[in-house]
């Protein structure tokens, strides 16, 4: 449940994103007021987290650990800028679609760097994957155009996305969540605000950090984290992966509901799809 309730937060996450989009804000506030209050809240839990746990304190990060960490969260706010760039170009439901092509471009990454042949499973999912995303997309049924540009975004969040997990599962793992959290966020705010600053400078709004900011930081970078660093030790990767696909259900339905989104039934067809091609993928280690 508290692996499904993080996955669930990243789902509902872009809903809000849109809505605030439709409030005037761009998406270099929305991004920046993100990161910005997201890094604060980890700071202030790590204390706190440090605190509590002073009879056994946890191990301390290098500098060598920080640097390679806030290297790593370099490529989640690239994934945050892209992924907010694409929904100003396409749906929500198509927005997670494309994010969730870093289910195949895991598998490719991953063939990539141990230079293993994927299995049968992991290349049928990868053709079921694609074929979800087509029918996901509403592009064989429908005459409409799909923004070039935001397919262009959503598909280098997914590549950073990516790498994003990753990193997540290879650097510094000695060190307590919270704290790789904490430092990886750091990382990512300076890339972000390092992009964002030609276009802050130019009638930056405030309120952001009063109203949509709190909001994305919570359901973005502090309940994903503290969540699933909980839950997931409780139970096996396979099984973990599985119940984190279901912030592409939340996601499409979240659309449906607060943006009156239209989801067709093969679109639902599609998604299901992808959810089916995780399920396949992680079949064995669910076994284990």
């Amino acid at each position: 449940m508290l692996v499904a309730l993080g996955a669930a937060s990243y789902g509902i996450l872009t809903t809000f994103v849109k809505l605030a989009y439709s409030e005037g804000y761009n998406t270099y506030e929305v991004t920046f007021s993100q990161m910005l209050l997201g890094f604060i809240c980890l700071v202030v839990i790590n204390f706190f987290y440090k605190g509590y746990t002073k009879k056994k304190a946890p191990e301390k990060a290098s500098k060598k650990n920080i640097l390679h960490l806030m290297l790593a969260g370099t490529s989640l706010g690239l994934t945050s800028t892209f992924y907010y760039l694409a929904v100003q170009y396409v749906s929500v439901s198509i927005g997670i679609v494309l994010l969730m092509q870093s289910v195949w471009m895991g598998v490719v990454f991953n063939a990539f760097l141990t230079k293993e042949k994927p299995s049968f499973l992991k290349i049928l999912a990868v053709i079921i994957i694609l074929t979800g995303t087509v029918l996901a997309t509403n592009i064989l049924f429908d005459e409409i155009t799909l923004s070039p540009i935001g397919i262009l975004f959503g598909l280098l969040a997914a590549l950073s996305y990516t790498v994003t997990i990753y990193t997540s599962n290879t650097v510094a793992k000695e060190l307590p969540s919270i704290t790789r959290s904490k430092w990886m966020m750091l990382g990512g705010l300076i890339v972000v605000t390092a992009i964002s600053i030609p276009y802050l400078n130019e009638n930056f709004n405030l309120l952001i950090f009063t109203k949509w900011g709190p909001i994305l930081a919570l359901f973005g970078t502090v309940l994903p984290p503290l969540l699933m660093t909980t839950g997931m030790p409780k139970i096996n990767v396979g099984l973990g992966v599985i119940i984190t696909s279901i912030e592409l259900p939340v996601a499409v339905m979240a659309a449906y509901l607060l943006l009156n989104e239209t989801v067709l039934i093969y679109q639902w067809l599609g998604i299901i799809l992808i959810l089916a091609s995780i399920v396949v993928m992680n079949i064995r280690k669910l076994k284990q």
